[in-house]
């Protein structure tokens, strides 16, 4: 076989070889498609709703993220959710010295999470403390009335990842489906 045809066969069979392997790559992946607001936003209540516990990541007066798990209330139409602390917890200073938090929910059998961005602000109005209680936290709060205050977070961005939904990062940079409040 002439040199030219060995050429031409092996660029023709180097083509082949990598246009196979890239599409074989591709069978089986999810794929990134774009979802409206409401569709992320019902994603995200359901695994929120799965996850039950959530992360709640504060500053901390030397710059460095805090994360501890509680027990958070689903969120409101808006998208606001609502936590129950003492007001003694050093969540309580951070929150006041800074107000931007995350609240991270996973859930494991889903490989899915939510992770919302938002400024949280204390609050310790009786009528809401009465609103947003559950009877299983009396232990933790024998003087409920002194002790126990709430955190707002008012959500200002949030990502969405489960691959149940198909709601995965964009290809190249792994960026996943977000959502921005007003």
């Amino acid at each position: 076989m002439p040199i030219r045809c060995r050429q031409t066969l092996t660029a023709l069979l180097l083509i082949f070889a990598v246009t196979a392997s890239s599409q074989s790559r591709q069978v089986g992946q999810p794929s990134a498609k774009k979802f409206t607001k409401a569709e992320l936003i019902a994603a995200a209540r359901e695994i929120i709703a799965a996850a039950r516990y959530c992360s709640l990541i504060t500053i901390n007066a030397a710059g460095r993220p805090q994360a501890r798990t509680l027990d958070p209330f689903p969120p409101d139409e808006q998208m606001t959710i609502w936590l129950g602390t003492n007001l003694r917890s050093s969540k309580v200073k951070e929150i006041r010295r800074n107000p931007h938090v995350v609240l991270y929910y996973f859930d494991r059998d889903a490989q899915a999470y939510v992770s919302i961005s938002g400024r949280a602000r204390i609050v310790n109005d009786a009528k809401l403390k009465l609103k947003w209680w559950k009877d299983e936290w009396r232990d933790f709060y024998p003087d409920r009335a002194r002790n126990y205050v709430l955190i707002r977070i008012k959500p200002e961005r949030m990502e969405i990842v489960s691959v149940k939904r198909r709601i995965i990062g964009e290809d190249k940079s792994w960026t996943p489906p977000s959502v921005l409040f007003k």
